[in-house]
């Protein structure tokens, strides 16, 4: 009888060790829902949704949209993994900071948008990794070059337009209000 009792034990044990992270997996609906929170809602309707998997770079397509902007859904809890919907310049621009490119491949300036906010590690450091996190209020960015001649502040602010980036190849507008 013992032994009946041990193996159901084990059995259930097994199962739920089975189940469980089964359970725990978020939906491509949650997915979307979060990736539509970073965009204006005419252009969250009809967009591409993408999740990038943070342990292979994989990008999986969620839902496939007809506007031309691209949704990525990021990942709650990680720093810099933000929700962001991009137009396809933002998104060669996104792609080159990605790769470490010695600078950005687009040729005419992407739209970002980030209106449920954001954070990063580094207001200065494009590639920064560790530090203490920045949050960063809704926005929306121009990616296109800008210098700190233009006379707009290099450190972060909480509304109106600042350059984050600046001095590197990767600065650009931070335009902190929704559109």
């Amino acid at each position: 009888m013992r032994t009946l009792r041990a193996m159901a034990a084990l059995a259930a044990v097994s199962a739920l060790a089975v189940i469980l992270p089964a359970l725990a997996a978020e939906s491509v609906q949650a997915k979307i829902a979060r990736g539509k929170t970073a965009a204006p809602p005419a252009i969250g309707a009809a967009a591409t949704f993408i999740d990038i998997s943070d342990t292979t770079g994989k990008v999986t397509v969620l839902k496939k949209g007809g506007n031309g902007f691209t949704c990525f859904v990021g990942h709650p809890g990680v720093v810099g993994d933000d929700p962001f919907c991009a137009d396809a310049a933002g998104m060669q621009w996104v792609g080159s900071w990605a790769a470490h490119k010695k600078q950005p491949a687009n040729t005419k300036p992407g739209i970002i948008y980030m209106l449920a906010g954001g954070s990063d590690w580094s207001a200065s450091n494009p590639w920064a990794t560790k530090g203490k996190p920045i949050h960063e209020p809704p926005h929306w960015m121009v990616m296109w070059p800008v210098t700190s001649a233009s006379g707009l502040a290099t450190t972060p602010k909480n509304s109106g337009t600042w350059i984050m980036w600046a001095g590197t190849p990767y600065a650009h507008l931070m335009v902190n209000q929704t559109p």
